[in-house]
């Protein structure tokens, strides 16, 4: 398709969307009120290595906005299961997998607006060098936090526009 035809099928089925219910998310930005209702968000501590990982990568997407107006406690799992053995019982593979409960909840209130959980896992190859997986792991536990950490924003925000919480 060349890039003029593909324009115009854009100008043609541009208007079809207005009617169809979908509008952005994150509507005006860094102004709109899912963003602003995201920035009052405080997270609270999460124990451990994988819960410092799990809250830094939660106030990296919920950015600032204002004082706090909710706090988000956060419960996580952290497991890593060993399957694929050889014939002499030694692990050839591994799954880590890192669920988190999580709760929004209204500080002025106390009351829990949002208990849902988030999950997800990676496929880790067990090798020779132990060093080598050490760091597999790590490196798995990592790329999983922010996974999570973006599936639960997200559902933050859905929760945000369809709520309209910053009209108080």
């Amino acid at each position: 398709m060349t890039r003029l035809a593909a324009l115009a099928l854009l100008a043609v089925t541009a208007p079809l969307l207005n009617g169809c219910g979908l509008h952005p998310l994150y509507a005006a930005g860094g102004n709109g009120p899912v963003a602003q209702t995201l920035g009052t968000v405080e997270v609270g501590q999460i124990g451990g290595k994988d819960g410092w990982l799990m809250r830094n990568a939660l106030i990296d997407r919920l950015g600032k906005a204002g004082g706090a107006r909710y706090r988000l406690d956060v419960e996580l799992d952290d497991q890593i299961l060993g399957f694929g053995v050889r014939a002499d019982n030694t692990v050839t593979r591994e799954r880590r997998t890192l669920r988190a409960r999580y709760k929004l909840v209204d500080i002025e209130a106390g009351t829990v607006l949002v208990d849902a959980t988030a999950g997800s896992d990676a496929g880790i190859d067990v090798v020779r060098s132990e060093y080598a997986v050490i760091a597999a792991e790590q490196t798995a536990l990592e790329r999983l936090s922010g996974q999570v950490a973006d599936q639960i924003v997200a559902r933050l925000a859905l929760y945000a526009s369809r709520t309209k919480t910053t009209d108080r």
